[in-house]
């Protein structure tokens, strides 16, 4: 992958302190919305791809819970952003070490990758339609939507999540927003506060995860 000089890019991420060590301090566990849509809920540690990294904060809550998490960032800058995070995690405990090490970073586009792999679970989290309040966005995310921009390809990218999973497919989605026109409907819904995940299971007739 092409070098990214820290400097230049306002990604910053960080898996130690903020948000991300606040849900890890806070002793977030398997009930929450996101590892349930995953099929953790009852124990089971699915492997799982994070098929749209980002920021990289449900894959470091998910393998928190246990399960091995391959994340798949294709923008160099927030790929860098977050090996570099995930190295720092690493040096600054074994508890944390111990969780990065559950994590495999991958760079390149999920479409053409998630044909190499076989993940019980893909997890996507495209870019969502912006909000009409858009003072409600997070800098962070601000940040993040000017460096990668849009995901006019999501609903290609959930075909070829279907294709590649061998249980299921989860689609992080806001709330009240429309569906990926042309996606097929999902198989259940969890809803969050502010955020659904539209489960789609691949193989109904198999014990659920």
């Amino acid at each position: 992958m092409p070098d990214v000089d820290p400097a230049s890019s306002p990604i910053v991420i960080d898996f130690v302190g903020g948000a991300v060590g606040f849900r890890l301090r806070s002793g977030e566990g398997r009930g929450q919305p996101l590892p349930r849509a995953c099929g953790m809920a009852k124990g089971a540690l699915p492997t799982i791809v994070d098929a749209t990294a980002g920021m990289g904060r449900d894959a470091f809550f998910l393998a928190s819970l246990g399960a091995q998490v391959t994340l798949i960032e294709r923008n160099p800058q927030v790929h860098a952003a977050l090996d570099r995070a995930m190295n720092a995690a690493c040096d600054h405990s074994e508890d944390l070490a111990a969780i990065i090490a559950r994590m495999t970073l991958l760079y390149g586009d999920s479409r053409d990758l998630l044909q190499t792999l076989a993940p019980e679970v893909v997890l996507v989290d495209p870019m969502h339609p912006e909000r009409t309040k858009s003072a409600l966005v997070k800098k962070q995310m601000r940040d993040l939507r000017d460096v990668v921009g849009a995901d006019p390809d999501a609903r290609e990218l959930m075909e070829a999540a279907l294709a590649a999973t061998t249980h299921r497919v989860v689609l992080k989605w806001p709330q009240r927003a429309a569906s990926i026109e042309g996606l097929r409907k999902p198989s259940h819904q969890i809803a969050g506060k502010t955020t659904r995940y539209d489960v789609f299971v691949t193989v109904p007739s198999s014990p659920p995860l």
